[in-house]
């Protein structure tokens, strides 16, 4: 006794219900993002998209992540979380000026390569790439070439090549500017010379303080001299019997 819908009305239904879904499942991306198969590769494309920050959302299964070609200008925390398979990170041509530590994390164990070329980095904490095994591009980026930077790339693996385009952007010495780092490095140590003004400069604290503690022991010792000296001279100015009296009665404190 229930109402009969024709075939066609039926088919229509699954095929907009089914219409609507996937319109919804790619509405979840942002705009200029899809995601294909390549070469046997789940791989996720945001290339050129003008994203500022990094989408939220990405498939977990992805195995290729390409955010190239944006102006994401900062990776906090857990930026790519729930990434577990994730083999390839290309976030060259952004921004990026600030990476936090922690930003990687979750990518230790599977990623092998990382791409960070051409962005806006002067200085990285090399705690961003602890645990990483990913062969990582650091080139064609402002550095500031110090200790930090010489700390970063003795922890980092390089990709093959990319080294000489390392350069300082500055430097506390002018004529590193505009030299690959790793030339500069092999004629200077600068965290041999960061050490060398920190001792100076515990050097300096230290001849301060024992400055002062001999400055204070020579007024005290002065101050004492003084007022034992206004002693004596109270005591000659006392007539003679008192002054006896007066010199048992300081012996006999003073034992």
């Amino acid at each position: 006794g229930g109402i009969v819908h024709p075939p066609n009305a039926v088919s229509f239904q699954i095929s907009f219900v089914l219409m609507t879904f996937c319109f919804h499942s790619a509405t979840t991306f942002p705009k200029g993002c899809y995601q294909a198969e390549e070469d046997g590769y789940k791989t996720f494309r945001c290339s050129n998209a003008q994203l500022t920050e990094v989408p939220k959302d990405i498939p977990n299964d992805t195995n290729k992540l390409y955010l190239d070609f944006n102006q994401i200008a900062f990776l906090p925390v857990d930026a790519f979380r729930n990434l577990p398979v994730l083999l390839e990170l290309e976030l060259s041509h952004n921004a990026i000026v600030r990476i936090e530590s922690g930003a990687f994390r979750g990518l230790s164990e599977h990623l092998h390569s990382l791409d960070l070329s051409s962005n806006k980095l002067v200085s990285v904490n090399k705690d961003v790439f602890s645990n990483l095994k990913a062969k990582v591009n650091l080139s064609s980026n402002p550095w500031l070439c110090d200790c930090r930077l010489q700390e970063l790339i003795r922890t980092v693996d390089l990709v093959a090549g990319s080294s000489g385009s390392i350069v300082c952007d500055s430097s506390a010495k002018e004529e590193h500017v505009g030299k690959p780092f790793l030339q500069v490095v092999t004629d200077i140590d600068f965290c041999s010379v960061y050490k060398k003004t920190t001792d100076i400069a515990m050097l300096v604290t230290m001849f301060g303080w024992f400055a002062m503690v001999i400055s204070y022991l020579v007024y005290y010792v002065r101050q004492n001299q003084e007022d034992a000296r206004r002693h004596l001279e109270y005591l000659k100015s006392l007539p003679s019997k008192q002054r006896k009296s007066e010199e048992s009665s300081t012996i006999s404190t003073v034992v």
